[in-house]
C-alpha cells in the first residue's frame, strides 16, 4: 500500500468520497484505488468559513511502483500490525524466575504491563488496592449523590485508575511508535471505537472506557494471570539490594522477585512506605488549581464559528497557555466537551475536583482545569514527599470552604476577577456533585496561583472570546494533575532494589492514560529480557 496526505474534505462531504479525492489528486482513472485506510485524521478550522478534514490515508493501486516514481510525496505505508511489539517481548531473558512477576496497581500502567507479560506466559499477579470496575462505579455515584467518601474505592483507587472517571483522552507528548500503536489497537480490540486508531485528539468516554477496562481484566485473567482486588500493597521485602517479597493488606507476605510499582498519583500511604523501605525519591513539580466551566456552545462557536460545524465535528476542545509576569505558566489541562466536573478525593477531610466526560460529550457545559505551575521549592521543605503535604493543605481548606461535607467552594470568573465573594451562579450552572457553596475560591489556593491565574484569564479570553466570561465558574481545588513525587530508577527501569520497577504516572514517569500504559509496556519489555517464565507446572 502507498501513503498520501493532504486528501482534504468539506465538512458535508462524507468518507466515503476519500477514494475519489485521491484519484483526482493523481489524475489516476475512476476506481483505480482498491483498498483504502484513514491513518490520521485532522481538522483545520483556521477559516471557519471553510472549515476542512485533512486525512493521512493508506491505499492500494494495480501498479503501485508507477505512482512512486511519478509522485514524490507518496511513500510506501508503514506496517499496520503491532507485531513488532511481540517482536521486541519475544523473550531472551535467561534468568530462571522462581515465583510470578508482581504488578501493584491496575490502573492503565499496570493493565498493560499485566497484559504484556500475561501473553507472554509470565502468569501476572496484579494487587489492586480498590475494587472491580463494577462495584466501584457504585461507590463513585454513592459518593457524588450522598457524599460519603470510602478511602479505598473512589475516583483514584480501584480498577481502571483514575482515568475510568475521565475523559479518556489518549494524546500524549510521546512519540507515535509501536507502543502507542500496541495501546490503541488492544483498546479497540476490547471495545473502544476504531476512530481512535486515527483521530487527532483521540478520546474513548468514561462509559466506554469502563467496558475496555473488564475486557483487558477477562483477558488477563484467561492467560493465567491472577487480580486481587482490596489488596493494598504495604511493604516490600528485600536481602542484599535484591527483592524477594512484598506485604499485602499488613499482613500476607509473597515471594517475587519482580515488582512493577504503578499504583497512581494519589497513593500517598505507598509513597510513605516506600520512602521509609529504602527506595530513593525526588520531589517533582506539578500544577495547582480549579476547575473552569462554560457553556459548550460558547466553546464551539468559538471554535468552529457554528454550532453546526459542531454536530459535525464533534464538541469543541481547546488548549491554552501563558506565561505570567511573577514566572509561572498557566494552563488549560484534560478539557473535558461537554463534560462533567467530578468529586475526586481519596482522603477523608479534602476537596479534590477533576473532569470527566462521556464518549458522546454531550452535557452542556465544558470544562477543563486552570492550573498554574508549582515547583518543589514551593513545597516548603527539602522531604522528597512533601509535595504531597503542599497538596492536601490545599485540599483541606478547600473542604473548609465548602462547608466540610465534600461539596465545593465555587466562584463566578467576574467575582474571581473582581476579588468578591460569589452569592450564586448566573448563566452558567456548575456540574459538580454532591454540589458546590458560592464562595470566595482564592482561600483555597497559593498566593502565587491567584495572581497568576487573575492574570492569565483576560489574555485567554482574546484567544477563546468569552472565555473571562463574568458568569463562568471556578471550582476548587485542582491538585491531582500528575504526581508530586518521582521514584528514582536506573537506564534498567529498576529502583535502588534491583528487582523493583517503579513505572507510570505516580511513579513520576507519565502524564495520561497513553503515556502510563506506554510506561507500563516499557517496564514488561525489561521483565521479559532478563527473566524467563516459570513452567507452567511449576506454577500450579
Amino acid at each position: 500500500m502507498l501513503r498520501i496526505h493532504q486528501i482534504k474534505l468539506d465538512l458535508k462531504e462524507d468518507k466515503s468520497e476519500i477514494p475519489v479525492k485521491i484519484e483526482k489528486k493523481l489524475h489516476i482513472k475512476k476506481n483505480s484505488v482498491l483498498e483504502w485506510r484513514i491513518v490520521r485524521e485532522s481538522v483545520d478550522a483556521r477559516n471557519k468559513n471553510n472549515i476542512k478534514r485533512i486525512y493521512t490515508v493508506d491505499f492500494s493501486v494495480k501498479n503501485p511502483e508507477v505512482l512512486l516514481k511519478k509522485f514524490k510525496e507518496l511513500k510506501p505505508a508503514e506496517p499496520q500490525n503491532f507485531e513488532v511489539l511481540s517482536e521486541n517481548v519475544s523473550g531472551g531473558g535467561e534468568k530462571p524466575m522462581n515465583y510470578p512477576p508482581y504488578i501493584v496497581g491496575f490502573g492503565p500502567c499496570g493493565m498493560f504491563a499485566g497484559l504484556v507479560l500475561a501473553r507472554k506466559g509470565f502468569r501476572p499477579v496484579i494487587l489492586e488496592r480498590g475494587k472491580r470496575i463494577e462495584e466501584r462505579i457504585s461507590d463513585v455515584e454513592a459518593f457524588w449523590k450522598e457524599g460519603k467518601l470510602l478511602p479505598e474505592s473512589n475516583v483514584q483507587f480501584g480498577e481502571g485508575g483514575a482515568g475510568a472517571f475521565s475523559d479518556g483522552k489518549l494524546n500524549s507528548g510521546i512519540k507515535n511508535s509501536y507502543r502507542t500503536g500496541f495501546v490503541l489497537e488492544e483498546l479497540v480490540k476490547h471495545g473502544a471505537p476504531e476512530e481512535i486508531l486515527y483521530k487527532q485528539n483521540p478520546h474513548v468516554g468514561t462509559d466506554i472506557l469502563r467496558k475496555v477496562v473488564a475486557g483487558v481484566r477477562e483477558e488477563i485473567l484467561s492467560l493465567g494471570g491472577e487480580i486481587r482486588f482490596e489488596s493494598c500493597f504495604t511493604g516490600i521485602r528485600s536481602s542484599g539490594g535484591r527483592l524477594w517479597g512484598v506485604e499485602i493488606n499488613g499482613e500476607e507476605i509473597c515471594e517475587t522477585e519482580t515488582l512493577i510499582i504503578a499504583p497512581g498519583h494519589s497513593a500517598r500511604d505507598t509513597f510513605e512506605m516506600l520512602r521509609d523501605a529504602g527506595l530513593e525519591m525526588s520531589p517533582k513539580p506539578f500544577s495547582i488549581g480549579a476547575r473552569v466551566e462554560h457553556p459548550q456552545k460558547m466553546i464551539d462557536v468559538s471554535q468552529y464559528g457554528s454550532e453546526a460545524a459542531a454536530e459535525i465535528l464533534g464538541a469543541a476542545d481547546y488548549r491554552l497557555s501563558y506565561k505570567c509576569g511573577n514566572g509561572r505558566g498557566v494552563y488549560t489541562f484534560c478539557m473535558c466537551p461537554g463534560g462533567y466536573v467530578v468529586a475526586s478525593a481519596s482522603e477523608q477531610g479534602g476537596v479534590v475536583t477533576n473532569g470527566m466526560s462521556y464518549h458522546s460529550r454531550a452535557g452542556k457545559n465544558a470544562n477543563s482545569a486552570l492550573l498554574v505551575s508549582v515547583e518543589p521549592e514551593d513545597f516548603g521543605s527539602g522531604d522528597p514527599l512533601a509535595g504531597i503535604e503542599f497538596q492536601r493543605k490545599w485540599e483541606q481548606a478547600a473542604f473548609a470552604a465548602g462547608g466540610g461535607n465534600y461539596c465545593a467552594p465555587a466562584q463566578k470568573i467576574g467575582d474571581f476577577l473582581a476579588g468578591i465573594p460569589s452569592e450564586g451562579p448566573g448563566e452558567v450552572l456548575p456540574e459538580y456533585r454532591p454540589g458546590v457553596k458560592w464562595t470566595d475560591i482564592t482561600p483555597c489556593l497559593p498566593e502565587f496561583a491567584v495572581e497568576a491565574m487573575k492574570e492569565a484569564l483576560p489574555y485567554f479570553g482574546k484567544k477563546i472570546r468569552g472565555f473571562d466570561m463574568g458568569d463562568g465558574v471556578l471550582t476548587a481545588v485542582e491538585t491531582r494533575s500528575s504526581s508530586p513525587v518521582r521514584i528514582n530508577r536506573n537506564e534498567d527501569l529498576q529502583s535502588v532494589i534491583e528487582g523493583i520497577f517503579p513505572a507510570g504516572e505516580g511513579a513520576g514517569y507519565a502524564g495520561g492514560i497513553m503515556s502510563a500504559a506506554v510506561d507500563g509496556i516499557r517496564a514488561a519489555e525489561k521483565i521479559c529480557g532478563l527473566w524467563k517464565p516459570m513452567e507452567q507446572e511449576e506454577q500450579n
